[in-house]
């Protein structure tokens, strides 16, 4: 565990931890919570729900659908390929042929800025393994509105179980190190050529797109900081049972200040 790998071995797995698997090349990570007896509850977009771009992006969101090896079926899950929303499957089926990461919590701002990949880690603090079970199972019942590649994710998914935190300016995006690093990345590179060509002296051109590299991963690192939901002010607690209105309405404030009814009881897994 650390800065070069948050890999993690199955039998270190504790019921609540948040896991993730890397999918086209390391391209993108889907995410979900660990429940015990081999079983993760994650949100998924299925094969067959792509958003119809006609680009990569159609891939990505297909990519966080739970599939068996290729030509045989989970005789646990059986098919799941064309289910979408929150679901429960076997680790196998979530991995889909992928190795195991740990996500980590409450690490230090040198930590999160020092660390590459988005999607990894965060600095806010994880509750405790039962609130996290509960709201779980609790929107696996009741689902987390629709997906959304960019605001509303399986990371974000997975987050939201292990903290109750939800962004209060919706506008501004989820809480997902993945689309926050996408963000950043994509204004660190529009901001290369400019550093570039602010260089007039051709001497210094080598030495102005060196200068512009770093300022653009320091300014990369700083972006993905700044979209933390443990770093931002624009978080509340919202219960599990009024996260699926707040989803469908907006307004994160209302689904905290409306009254919460009582707390299901976790579902011990077969």
């Amino acid at each position: 565990m650390g800065l070069l790998s948050n890999k993690i071995k199955r039998d270190r797995l504790k019921r609540g931890d948040h896991i993730y698997t890397w999918r086209h090349l390391y391209l993108y990570a889907h995410h979900g919570i660990y429940v015990g007896k081999g079983k993760v509850i994650h949100f998924t977009r299925g094969a067959g729900h792509e958003i119809g771009t006609g680009t990569v992006l159609d891939r990505i969101i297909s990519s966080s659908c739970p599939s068996p090896l290729v030509g045989t079926q989970c005789q646990i899950c059986g098919d799941q390929s064309r289910l979408d929303g929150v679901i429960s499957s076997c680790i196998d089926c979530f991995l889909s042929g992928g190795n195991l990461y740990l996500f980590e919590y409450g690490v230090s701002r040198a930590f999160h800025l020092a660390s590459a990949r988005g999607g990894t880690c965060t600095l806010a603090k994880s509750d405790p393994p039962e609130d996290v079970l509960h709201r779980a199972f609790y929107l696996l019942q009741n689902g987390f509105g629709g997906y959304d590649l960019f605001k509303n994710n399986c990371e974000d998914f997975a987050i939201y179980c292990k903290t109750g935190l939800l962004v209060v300016t919706v506008w501004f995006g989820g809480r997902s190190g993945q689309a926050a690093a996408f963000q950043a990345a994509k204004s660190a590179v529009g901001s290369s050529p400019l550093t570039f060509l602010a260089t007039r002296v051709t001497g210094l051109a080598v030495s102005g797109l060196a200068v512009g590299g770093l300022v653009s991963y320091g300014g990369y690192c700083v972006s993905r900081l700044a979209s933390d939901v443990g770093f931002r002010h624009d978080v509340v607690k919202v219960p599990a049972e009024r996260v699926v209105d707040l989803l469908h309405l907006c307004d994160p404030q209302a689904a905290v200040d409306s009254p919460t009814p009582s707390r299901i009881l976790i579902a011990e897994i077969d």
